[in-house]
């Protein structure tokens, strides 16, 4: 049996997330056996996934044509600086994007919430409002961090940080939203 990829509704999101969550590791354990110029491959391989997975929106053309630049110019130094920059150019698309709902409207969480309740109460608008705010000061933070580990951290501050640190604080805020959120719920439901 042949398996080939006829469009881009193919490629299930839960490959995507797991590809993207692991690049950190990949580039951490590779980085001493295979030149940047291989290891821009794997970058170059990541753009390709998140072409092919459904639905590209606004935040995967910026990661991929961001991530196709950092590939070129770690091609071009022939340098794995680029490369590592990487979580940084995650931060800081998913910053603009944010920020940006946050001026023409609705925000983010917003359009997250509606998805699930058409709706909403003003209440929860303005509620979707600050958790948009919240998420623009993580991602400022955590990509100011990714790139502090890039240009003074070592290796392993490096992956620790955007390979593990990282995925628990984005877990953390997600965990408290939610907590906050379902206490919200009850205090107007009595």
């Amino acid at each position: 049996m042949r398996c080939t990829i006829s469009s881009r509704r193919d490629l299930p999101t839960w490959l995507v997330v797991i590809l993207s969550l692991s690049y950190p590791a990949v580039v951490y354990l590779a980085h001493r056996s295979w030149s940047p110029r291989v290891l821009a491959l794997v970058l170059v391989f990541l753009a390709a996934v998140w072409w092919l997975r459904p639905g590209v929106v606004p935040v995967s053309r910026g990661l991929i044509w961001g991530a196709l630049l950092l590939a070129v110019l770690a091609i071009g130094l022939e340098d794995t600086l680029p490369l590592k920059l990487y979580p940084v150019l995650v931060n800081a698309v998913l910053l603009v994007v944010f920020a940006a709902s946050l001026w023409f409207p609705p925000p983010v969480v917003e359009r997250i919430a509606r998805l699930r309740d058409p709706d909403l109460p003003p209440e929860a608008v303005m509620y979707t409002r600050k958790v948009t705010q919240v998420w623009c000061i993580f991602f400022t933070g955590n990509g100011l961090l990714a790139l502090w580990t890039v240009l003074w951290g070592s290796e392993q501050v490096w992956f620790w940080y955007n390979g593990v640190i990282a995925y628990l604080l984005i877990g953390g805020l997600f965990a408290g939203e939610w907590c906050v959120r379902r206490r919200l719920m009850r205090a107007q439901h009595g």
